[in-house]
């Protein structure tokens, strides 16, 4: 973990690390509640990581691009990036992440990526913002991956959890082969129309459960406390669910993205990779998820 930048307002206190411009802590001040996940390397050494320029994985982790291959992790390289801090006030932190000799050398493009992390009352707004400073049209995508520790509250347990949706509909689910990777088999979630999800442990013994069609707003709750976290992605198509399979990890990740991984057996060509944003030459772009810490 590198520096820490810290933020707070009469209902929080977060703290944000400059390595992947992640969340590492979100405190109600309350009751002193700890929301996000502390990293029991356990279970997963994560907290909240953000994605670009891509969401999941990749066909052997390779794509091509303008007739060229290259390599690229899960979820990109923004997540283990030392980013800069851009601008900083009590209640508000900006980190930016710029295209280098070393970016280069997976994703051939100029660029400026920016998380801007802002409170307002109980809730953290967190902004995905994109800067084309490149000659050429650039190909991405964001997405988030928080994880919130479940229970939250003592004498719960996990089981107490539920996740609930604000409007119940036919949500389908990204069908996954063993590799994380798209079957393009997707089915309707459940068989019929969804809206509260049962936490249980094994619901991951598969990873992670991915849907779409679905509300834009999703709530985490528990039967037995009023702690909840709501969740608000009014610009991703897809929402994850996800704790570590075959575990009993105490936490959930619940997870927006803007795409998905790779077709199994398929290395994408990133001109032609379903649902990219292309951005023109000398364009931004914005994308704002509200968490509200209840």
């Amino acid at each position: 973990m590198g520096m820490i930048y810290s933020i707070e307002n009469d209902f929080l206190r977060v703290k944000i690390s400059d390595v992947g411009a992640e969340i590492v802590s979100a405190v109600s001040k309350k009751d002193g509640c700890e929301f996000i996940w502390y990293g029991d390397e356990k279970y997963w050494t994560g907290h909240s990581p953000v994605m670009f320029p891509i969401c999941g994985r990749l066909c052997e982790g390779k794509y091509t691009y303008a007739k060229k291959t290259y390599s690229l992790g899960g979820h990109g390289f923004a997540r283990t990036s030392v980013f800069e801090l851009q601008s900083a006030s009590s209640s508000e932190v900006s980190l930016v992440l710029k295209s280098n000799n070393e970016t280069k050398e997976n994703y051939p493009f100029d660029f400026e990526f920016k998380m801007t992390y802002k409170l307002d009352k109980n809730a953290i707004l967190m902004t995905f913002g994109v800067k084309n400073t490149d000659e050429k049209e650039l190909i991405f995508a964001v997405g988030a991956h928080p994880a919130f520790n479940v229970p939250l509250s003592n004498g719960e347990k996990f089981e107490d959890y539920y996740v609930q949706f604000d409007t119940p509909s036919e949500a389908f689910q990204v069908d996954f082969s063993e590799r994380c990777l798209c079957t393009e088999k997707d089915k309707l979630y459940g068989g019929q129309k969804t809206q509260t999800i049962d936490l249980k442990h094994d619901l991951f013994d598969n990873d992670a459960i991915f849907l779409y069609n679905i509300a834009k707003r999703v709530s985490l709750k528990s039967r037995k406390s009023d702690k909840s976290v709501v969740m608000t992605y009014p610009n991703m198509k897809y929402l994850g669910l996800w704790h570590k399979p075959k575990s009993d990890a105490p936490y959930v990740c619940i997870e927006p993205w803007m795409s998905v991984p790779s077709k199994d057996g398929e290395i994408d060509a990133l001109e032609t990779k379903k649902e990219m944003m292309h951005l023109p030459a000398g364009y931004s772009y914005s994308n704002t998820i509200k968490v509200e810490l209840i």
